[in-house]
């Protein structure tokens, strides 16, 4: 499918590694100009590079969304070639902390680099599309939003608030030609996740080849109805579709991308 994205320029938080860089890469492959984002440089210009080098469009910006410094610089580079049109906020961080160590201090933290984050390039790069009249804003939000666990419980916290900004936002756009929606990842087969997985393995008796491994996380960690984990470019194809035009009557919604992970009909 034609996505008509060519001549729309795009900006992806966090596109150095991961689910964002598949979606940078995705996006650029559908004709967008891309600008590449993290707070390493030289990891931002390998992917950048990597687009170019496929015939895509791509540029950098450098900085730490979590401060405002770095998200006015980040919005500086991102402007310094056109307007943005479409912004993904996929930059986020998280880590496997219980309620016992969870102080106040990293909710707070966690809160900032999750959620504040984002809003920081929502209210710098949104008022552009809106004067415009047309544009997409993209949360990557998670299933633990809705059914969180245990564990991480600042983390799953921060996913919700994704959720619920993004159709604050959207009704804020109401009849402007901006969109906003959430696309809502399962657990994705990125290296951060594969290291984890294979260290937890042993202890659950998971088997010793990546295929045991998974298969046996799939059903008993994270059991989904597809018996596997999600790869980038599934989570970046739903991106790419929001994007488009063809989602134009699409705002306020989340598209869950999990294998079923989510046990609920709405």
């Amino acid at each position: 499918m034609e996505l008509k994205l060519t001549g729309k320029r795009a900006l992806v938080t966090g596109s150095s590694t991961g689910l964002g860089e598949a979606t940078a890469k995705l996006l650029a492959a559908e004709g967008a100009s891309v600008v590449v984002h993290g707070r390493n440089e030289f990891r931002a210009q390998a992917v950048a590079e990597e687009i170019r080098s496929a015939d895509g469009v791509a540029s950098v910006a450098v900085g730490d969304l979590a401060t405002d410094d770095g998200a006015d610089a980040v919005a500086a580079a991102a402007l310094a070639d056109g307007p943005i049109d479409i912004l993904v906020n996929n930059a986020g961080a998280y880590d496997q902390v219980g309620w016992a160590e969870a102080a106040a201090a990293i909710w707070a933290q966690t809160y900032n680099v999750n959620v504040i984050s984002g809003v920081r390039m929502i209210q710098r790069l949104v008022p552009g599309m809106r004067e415009r009249g047309w544009g997409r804003v993209v949360q990557i939000g998670g299933g633990l939003g809705l059914q969180p666990m245990a564990v991480q419980p600042h983390y799953n916290a921060t996913l919700a608030a994704r959720h619920n900004l993004a159709v604050s936002l959207a009704r804020d756009l109401e009849g402007t030609g901006v969109t906003s929606n959430t696309v809502a990842p399962g657990a994705i087969l990125v290296d951060t996740v594969q290291e984890l997985v294979t260290s937890i393995a042993p202890a659950h008796g998971w088997g010793g080849s990546w295929d045991e491994i998974e298969r046996a996380a799939a059903s008993e960690w994270v059991p989904n109805d597809v018996g596997r984990f999600g790869r980038p470019d599934e989570i970046a194809a739903a991106v790419a579709y929001l994007c488009s035009d063809y989602a134009e009557y699409i705002s306020g919604a989340t598209i869950r991308v999990d294998g079923g992970t989510i046990r609920s009909a709405f």
